[in-house]
């Protein structure tokens, strides 16, 4: 199934917001669902929210509201949902390109939000594809949550700058990993990625750093949750630290060489972030 035949539209009524609330409530539960009296308020008020709909079936959507930090005003993009049996056909990037284009009418320029730097699916998404970058972690962001994605792990998130009216940072098809990266790997017994050394010693480099990450962390989460805590804390680490010294996190590489490796790429710019 292609997305062709998604259509995006503004969602308004409290009948339409009441839809995604039960959207909300099959995607995680009924308790982490926004009531609709929340998100009405906020797309009266500077926000939006905007659904994906099959042949009028609603099966994704994608929440943002007003904020601001001293005199910038700013979109925060707080939730994106699609339906469990609608997932991998680009339907998140669709609802993302809307956001922006109705964004840019409402006079924003920047749009925020957070994602887990280990979810690469998301960090391809978020960095690669719409060209957001990242300089700030936040260490356990949201504090211990207890839905499937995120129970047994502290919830460290990368803050995303989107800057919709900037083209995108310039970034070559391939990079040379060779002599840049920043996690020493090796492999266990069973052939899990382990993080070894991790390098602080770089941060007056040029060009690129790489930031090596397991591609699919919820599987390691699941079968070997020590490893996946050691690979929280070695990203902690050397994000946290690179970030404060200069260096912005500008795309998430893959290659078919080692498909179950993403590349976190850094490099030093002149910052816009707030």
């Amino acid at each position: 199934m292609s997305n062709t035949n998604i259509d995006i539209r503004m969602l308004e009524s409290v009948e339409q917001l009441e839809e995604v609330r039960r959207l909300e409530s099959l995607i995680w539960s009924e308790y982490e669902s926004i009531p609709s009296s929340q998100t009405l308020t906020a797309i009266k008020n500077g926000g939006m929210m905007l659904g994906a709909f099959l042949e009028n079936e609603l099966i994704g959507f994608l929440y943002s509201f007003p904020g601001f930090k001293g005199d910038k005003i700013y979109l925060c993009s707080h939730t994106l949902g699609i339906h469990p049996q609608y997932r991998k056909l680009g339907i998140g990037e669709k609802l993302k390109l809307a956001q922006r284009k109705e964004s840019l009418k409402k006079g924003y320029d920047l749009v925020t939000w957070t994602y887990d730097p280990l979810e690469t699916v998301n960090g391809n998404l978020n960095l690669h594809k719409l060209g957001a970058r990242c300089s700030i972690y936040v260490e356990n962001c949201y504090g211990e949550m207890e839905d499937g994605l995120n129970q047994g792990m502290s919830s460290d998130r990368f803050t995303v700058e989107w800057w919709i009216k900037e083209d995108f940072v310039k970034r070559p098809s391939q990079y040379e990993l060779e002599g840049s990266l920043l996690i020493d790997i090796d492999r266990d017994s069973e052939e899990y990625l382990v993080p070894k050394e991790i390098d602080l010693e770089r941060v007056s480099s040029e060009g690129f750093l790489f930031v090596p990450v397991p591609s699919d962390f919820q599987t390691l989460k699941k079968n070997n949750p020590e490893l996946a805590l050691s690979w929280r804390m070695s990203t902690r680490e050397l994000f946290t630290y690179y970030f404060k010294n200069g260096w912005t996190v500008i795309d998430l590489y893959r290659r078919k060489l080692d498909p179950d490796l993403c590349y976190y790429v850094l490099k030093k710019l002149n910052s816009l972030s707030l």
